[in-house]
């Protein structure tokens, strides 16, 4: 059996599966979080945690209602700019660089 969250109800045998959190469980969760919730907000997220009793075993777990597939384009190797391009656009240029204002010191 699961142990229930500090400050939560235990749970019945038969609540083992189902996971459904209460109010109490959410609460004490938003706590942890530092989350602060009103007692609507409670009772409403509570209540969003039981959709899982609603599908069937014939209904497969999805993340996304429509399936996902990821468009790669091809890679296309181009001539990069010239050094002195990139840097004619820098504020402040040395030996060739971009010089910007040290941040850590030699100790760092």
């Amino acid at each position: 059996m699961l142990t229930p969250v500090d400050g939560a109800r235990p749970r019945a045998a038969h609540e083992e599966l189902a996971l459904a959190l209460t109010p109490a469980d959410v609460a004490r969760l938003g706590e942890l979080a530092r989350v602060r919730l009103t007692e609507e907000e409670l009772v409403h997220l509570a209540s969003v945690a039981r959709v899982t009793e609603v599908a069937g075993a014939d209904v497969p777990p999805t993340s996304h209602a429509l399936p996902l597939t990821n468009v790669f384009r091809e890679d296309v190797v181009t001539e990069s700019l010239p050094a002195a391009a990139v840097l004619a656009g820098a504020p402040s240029v040395e030996d060739g660089r971009f010089r910007v204002p040290r941040i850590l010191t030699e100790d760092a």
